[in-house]
């Protein structure tokens, strides 16, 4: 008897306790936006600027989405996506992202889809930046603006993995679009962006190990000039600058000047006269064509030396030539 009514004691306690407990909020793991700071992977110094970055935890790494400024007619966001997958359990709950490497038939969906309307073309030439190879597809839409998709992979080699570490990859995506810039300036950004987040832990590292150092350093024979390597060898603009307005300047009306007379038909043209022209019987005397500023030191060299210099009014005429000597 006592135990029956211990035990309905017990269940009497427990459904009292099961009535008055409150049930917990939880909200399910999800995109979420970040600081511009928080961002894994950053533009280049001068642009483009970041807009917004959006955050997605995966069980086995995080995606982020870096939203950049756009200049374009193009439908569509300039973005920077980036992808650090390989971290198991590094989000639990959270689902893990899928695990794909880069395909051909992917990169071209991958394109239509970022650039709607635009032709765009996978560029045949090896090219690699700091991280290593990358590849890119670039077009030019209807309105003349610029675009480029480019896409990296971030990996360490198979010899590297084999040693049970350096497991990790990181995805890169880059769109951009411009009215201004040409294709050569927005490539500079896929060379100057910097990746800023990295793996906890050696076993999930995407470098794999650091290179040796080059055998040429502090060896006879093997000078290093400074000019040698990096952008230097072949100038690449790291980051775009927008173009400069357009000033609007008032129209300058070219002056045209009176056309020359022309001599009468059949008549014969006459060579210019030099020197002071001597007036002729019945004209006014004329004054000097010599302006004053050189006739002045002319005249004073003259009386200098005591050379007087006869009034052109007295040239031709040797009575008045006489007279105005006196």
């Amino acid at each position: 008897m006592r135990l029956r009514k211990t035990i309905s004691l017990m269940a009497v306690v427990s459904t009292m306790a099961g009535c008055t407990s409150t049930g917990g909020v939880r909200q399910p793991s999800g995109p979420e936006t970040v600081a511009p700071e928080k961002a894994l992977v950053l533009p280049p110094p001068g642009g483009p600027s970041i807009v917004s970055v959006v955050e997605r935890k995966r069980g086995n790494g995080v995606e982020q989405t870096v939203s950049l400024f756009t200049s374009s007619s193009v439908p569509g966001q300039n973005f920077l996506k980036v992808q650090f997958l390989g971290a198991s359990g590094a989000n639990p709950g959270a689902g893990d992202a899928g695990f794909s490497m880069i395909n051909e038939s992917g990169i071209r969906r991958e394109v239509a889809r970022a650039a709607p309307g635009v032709p765009m073309a996978t560029s045949a030439t090896f090219l690699q930046n700091a991280y290593g190879p990358f590849g890119y597809a670039s077009g030019r839409s209807p309105a003349g603006d610029s675009c480029i998709y480019a896409w990296q992979q971030i990996r360490s080699s198979v010899n590297a993995t084999s040693q049970a570490r350096n497991f990790g990859m990181i995805q890169l995506r880059l769109r951009l679009c411009d009215a201004r810039a040409s294709e050569r300036q927005l490539l500079g950004i896929v060379y100057g962006y910097t990746v800023t987040g990295t793996f906890d832990g050696a076993t999930w590292n995407p470098y794999g190990n650091p290179p040796p150092a080059d055998a040429a350093l502090g060896r006879t024979g093997a000078p290093v000039y400074p000019d040698e390597g990096g952008y230097r060898a072949s100038p690449m603009p790291i980051g775009y600058e927008p173009a400069p307005a357009i000033v609007s300047r008032p129209r300058v009306v070219p002056v045209r000047s009176a056309p020359a007379s022309q001599p009468a038909a059949g008549a014969t043209s006459l060579p210019a006269p030099i020197g002071p022209r001597v007036p002729l019987p019945g004209e006014a005397p004329q004054t000097s064509a010599m302006p004053a500023a050189v006739a002045e030191p002319v005249e004073q060299s003259a009386r200098a030396i005591g050379v007087t210099v006869p009034s052109p009014d007295c040239i031709g005429d040797a009575a008045l030539t006489a007279a105005c000597r006196q």
